[in-house]
């Protein structure tokens, strides 16, 4: 059953920059072990907090990626900008949504129909 892991990592002291540059590449990783999507956050109200997520089919994958070339060489080469343990989880989606803006039609407005008619705005000749 499909699961989100969700890491938690903070960078140490001045690290946080450079962290977060060396977590995004590695983080990109995961779609080469069966992620089907994967994210990094980074806290606006302590700049040295960061969420790592990737979602996995199988918790196998995960596994694999955790244990793989990229992510162990990214623990020992960067073991010092990060606090340690780093606890990850795996989670179950409950609940989701999102809102998804349609592209724009050819003549640059937006297609809210979808189906490819345009509905004119006020004011706007058709």
């Amino acid at each position: 059953m499909a699961g989100t892991v969700i890491v938690p990592w903070y960078a140490t002291g001045f690290r946080g920059g450079d962290f977060e540059t060396a977590l995004n590449e590695v983080a990109a990783t995961a779609l080469r072990y069966g992620a089907t999507s994967y994210a990094v956050y980074r806290a606006r109200d302590d700049r040295y907090k960061f969420q790592q997520l990737a979602v996995f089919e199988e918790h196998l994958d995960w596994e694999r990626y955790w244990a793989g070339p990229e992510l162990t060489d990214f623990r020992v080469l960067h073991s010092s900008w990060y606090q340690i343990p780093v606890l990850y989880g795996w989670w179950d989606l409950t609940a989701g949504g999102a809102l998804i803006t349609p592209p724009a039609a050819p003549n640059g407005h937006t297609n809210w129909a979808g189906n490819g008619s345009h509905h004119p705005v006020e004011g706007e000749s058709v």
